[in-house]
């Protein structure tokens, strides 16, 4: 047996040895697995993030996140209840067991962290603030934006667009309103110079608006809003199985394996790294509690990170947002995960 192997199979050995349970252990893959069905809090407002449109069909990123997680976990990527939930109370849909997993175009951050019932699973999409004006405009940069009105909505966005002016010493002008529809209707309606956003609600609005050629995104980004997948604190199986979801459709980009050729990769996974990447032998799947092939079963069934990217966010959408942070460290980004070892 190769020593990777070997390593594992203790592992899966040690895996098995009851534990003490706490008050606070939770077990939600056996909730989903009685339920047969994975609940998934999302925006569904957002195209491109989690969007559902005039025939009920749901697209986006964070859509495709809980497809992943459900073929994983239940054998099939449909088997999903997409939640809508407001901003407000996305939480509390976690906390109060409404939901399963929160992917819902949320921002890790220090406060959000420190909170004792939520745990972090890992970064789906690295989006930052900017500023769209209208292309009749000669605007070209933020930094001429000085004392132009500048529609903003809800908390972060307002403050982010403080810290820039006054930390390139111009002068802001900010209108604020408490949502961003709200927001965008005022700088459609001339109310503002510029509307300010995260670029990824800025690209999936522009590309809603007719006309969207008369609208420009200028090229600074002034924020860093890692949007995440959430968990309940307390349940570590639930934890490892969403996060390892996102780290194999980050490895699966890597190692060059998608929706088109894993049938072929798994044929002749002959490679530990490869074997163990798509769970040919159930290794991983036994460490985790999850049927053999679950991984296998996220890029036959969804893909891999580029081609969710793609077709919700990058070339293949009306978006034609360009990967940026969100390639592969290898391609001059900043997307990384573990290895399968």
């Amino acid at each position: 047996m190769h020593p990777l192997s070997r390593r594992l199979a203790a592992l899966v050995l040690l895996s098995a040895l009851p534990l003490a349970p706490t008050p606070a252990q939770a077990d939600t893959l056996e909730d989903v697995k009685a339920r047969g069905v994975l609940r998934c809090a999302v925006n569904g407002t957002i195209p491109g993030l989690s969007f559902k449109d005039a025939q009920d069909h749901w697209s986006g990123i964070d859509v495709d996140f809980c497809r992943a997680v459900a073929a994983a976990v239940l054998g099939r990527a449909d088997k999903v209840e997409l939640v809508p939930t407001p901003s407000g109370s996305r939480f509390d849909a976690l906390r109060q067991g409404k939901a399963d997993l929160l992917a819902r175009n949320t921002s890790w951050t220090l406060s959000r962290d420190l909170d004792p019932e939520l745990t972090f699973v890992g970064v789906l999409h690295h989006d930052g603030q900017g500023f769209m004006v209208r292309r009749d405009t000669s605007t070209l940069s933020a930094r001429e934006l000085s004392k132009k009105p500048v529609c903003a909505a809800g908390i972060s966005g307002p403050q982010n667009a403080r810290t820039y002016f006054t930390r390139n010493r111009m002068e802001l002008d900010l209108k604020e309103f408490p949502d961003t529809p709200t927001a965008t209707k005022a700088y459609l309606a001339g109310t503002c110079y510029a509307l300010t956003a995260d670029l990824s609600q800025l690209y999936a609005m522009r590309a809603e608006l007719a006309g969207e050629d008369a609208h420009r995104i200028l090229p600074e980004m002034i924020s860093k809003e890692p949007l995440a997948p959430v968990v309940r604190t307390g349940d570590g199986r639930w934890f490892d199985i969403v996060r390892w979801t996102l780290f194999t459709l980050i490895n699966a980009e890597e190692a060059g394996i998608d929706s088109g050729n894993v049938d072929t990769a798994r044929a002749r996974a002959h490679a530990d790294d490869i074997q163990l990447l798509l769970d040919v032998d159930g290794q991983t799947g036994k460490l985790l509690g999850l049927d053999r092939g679950w991984s296998y079963r996220i890029i036959d069934q969804v893909g891999n990170y580029a081609e969710v990217f793609e077709r919700n966010l990058g070339a293949g959408s009306p978006l034609k947002i360009e990967r940026g942070a969100n390639a592969l460290w290898r391609d001059g980004g900043v997307l990384y995960a573990p290895p399968v070892r």
